[in-house]
């Protein structure tokens, strides 16, 4: 039995299937109010409580044999929230807790290992240098790393995994997707000097899998695919709908200037805007590997999440 939190979302039920899929057993940690559509039709045992109440925790992975720890706050507006530090760093304290004995795979993110202002490429031994403003997300999940470290040194059988930009079929919630919607629906494109990985949703949830099996503990590993530039993203998102459109240059420094004093005209949420400011490329060759992980190309993956999108009316 897998213990999953965080296995309603976007990523996490893909994991649950996967698991399934597998053969293992999964309970999920669910809220009284959580959206359980994407699982509703799983054979899951659903464990109710939350990472902040660790007596839950405890009481629910009674009887596991691993925990995948996904459970985080990814909405626009989450990411410069006051309670991005309690629910990732206190809530992840709380199942390292409760999961002790127990070997787990915490899902960080790219962000966490670093951002570039020039197109460097990373890798899992790349030094965090980002500050907490504004980039609160990151920093969160760099802390919660460095928890882990600590663990580990005390006995503790961590795994990390970071996911770079994950797209796919049934982002409803639009947490990567609808950076694309914006790609899709407008004319001409703003674009920030910066990059992105770009990852399939399955490709994430097989290689997090992969990392319960076999996964060092201890070790990190980059879970992603290509590395593009946001411009090159933009092209390739236009080529997918067959599209043809101005895309011009946004200076990062107005658009910070816009993310701070006017929200408003910005076509995304302004927590983003920081992050497009920044090159997010790393090098995948310890997942695959060491993992066996494997990622498809990054037109296979924006071409299966637009025409999802599209089929959805979303764009």
């Amino acid at each position: 039995m897998i213990f999953v939190t965080g296995g309603n979302g976007f990523i996490g039920s893909r994991v649950v299937y996967t698991l399934l899929e597998k053969g293992y057993s999964v309970k999920v940690l669910l809220r009284k109010n959580s959206k359980t559509d994407r699982i509703d039709s799983l054979p899951i045992t659903r464990c109710y409580g939350d990472v902040l109440d660790l007596p839950s925790l405890q009481a629910g992975m009674q009887g596991c044999s691993g925990v995948i720890h996904l459970a985080c706050m990814i909405k626009g507006h989450d990411m410069v929230s006051p309670k991005m530090s309690q629910i990732v760093i206190e809530g992840s304290k709380n199942v390292f807790e409760a999961a002790k004995n127990l070997k787990v795979v915490y899902v960080s993110s790219s962000n966490a290992i670093n951002g570039t202002t020039t197109p460097v490429l990373q890798n899992e031994e790349s030094s965090f240098s980002l500050p907490k403003d504004p980039y609160l997300y990151a920093w969160a999940k760099n802390q919660v790393e460095q928890l882990c470290k600590i663990k580990v040194k005390r006995g503790a059988q961590i795994v990390i995994v970071n996911p770079s930009t994950v797209l796919g079929p049934n982002d409803y919630d639009q947490i990567t997707c609808g950076y694309f919607a914006y790609f899709a629906r407008t004319n001409p494109i703003f674009s920030c000097t910066g990059g992105i990985n770009i990852v399939h949703v399955d490709d994430v949830a097989n290689g997090i899998v992969a990392a319960l099996e076999k996964g060092a503990v201890g070790e990190r590993y980059f879970l992603g695919g290509e590395n593009l530039t946001l411009r090159e993203a933009g092209r390739l998102a236009q080529s997918c709908l067959c599209q043809k459109k101005l895309m011009i240059p946004l200076n990062n420094n107005l658009a910070l200037f816009l993310s701070k004093y006017c929200r408003k005209l910005l076509p995304v949420h302004s927590s983003l805007i920081p992050y497009a400011c920044r090159y997010w490329f790393f090098n995948n060759k310890k997942a695959q590997k060491e993992l066996g992980a494997t990622f498809r190309p990054a037109r296979q993956t924006l071409e299966e999440t637009l025409g999802w999108m599209k089929q959805k009316q979303m764009i």
